[in-house]
């Protein structure tokens, strides 16, 4: 048993560097803790045959494959060359990310443009501006949960949720309000998003 804990353990730190992620990348696609890989690779546990299965699907090998400590030699790309195409996907998601966010500064201009060319006397056009912040934010949020590292969404979700908090003010102000304690709401809420990011999942 010992000497399967290690043969698996050996694979799936193979698989995983060959594939450029980190434990904590493999263990949220996996829906699992880091904690739980890191204990995988150092053969202190044995995941179970469905988490094998998961494993394997996550690499495109078989389970046959993890738990085989001799493999066949197979024409692949070299480590090098994995590791630029994987560097080169990544620059072209940001590329998109960043395209995507540009888009809603894009759509807040012409709502600008638009109210501006409708009522030359209108004092809310700007306000396209304001809204389009916690709505690039909605759009980087997204982008950042399937792509990129979620540790950072607590970044994201707060300047959301501040930008939103900002934006309702400001449209309060413009119709003659002045609701400066709008923002206590931004102290519970901000509480709440530190919290929920401490919550690991893990099985």
């Amino acid at each position: 048993m010992e000497d399967l804990k290690a043969v698996i353990a050996g694979n799936i730190i193979q698989l995983r560097k060959k594939h450029g992620m980190t434990q904590a990348e493999l263990a949220k696609k996996l829906n699992y803790t880091d904690k739980a890989v890191s204990k995988w690779e150092r053969h202190e546990s044995l995941p179970d045959i469905t988490v094998l299965k998961a494993v394997a699907d996550c690499f495109g090998v078989t389970v046959d494959y993890l738990i085989t400590e001799v493999h066949e030699e197979k024409n692949e790309p070299a480590a090098g060359q994995a590791a630029a195409q994987n560097y080169v996907g990544m620059k072209n998601k940001g590329f998109i990310t960043g395209m995507s966010i540009m888009l809603v500064w894009l759509i807040a201009c012409i709502a600008f443009v638009a109210i501006n060319y409708v009522d030359n006397d209108s004092e809310v056009h700007w306000l396209a501006f304001t809204y389009a912040v916690p709505v690039s934010m909605i759009v980087w949020l997204v982008l950042n949960s399937v792509w990129f590292d979620s540790h950072r969404n607590f970044l994201i979700i707060s300047l959301m949720m501040w930008g939103m908090l900002l934006s309702v003010f400001l449209t309060l102000l413009v119709g003659g309000h002045c609701l400066p304690l709008i923002f206590i709401l931004g102290i519970p809420g901000q509480v709440i998003i530190f919290l929920w990011s401490k919550i690991r999942r893990g099985k």
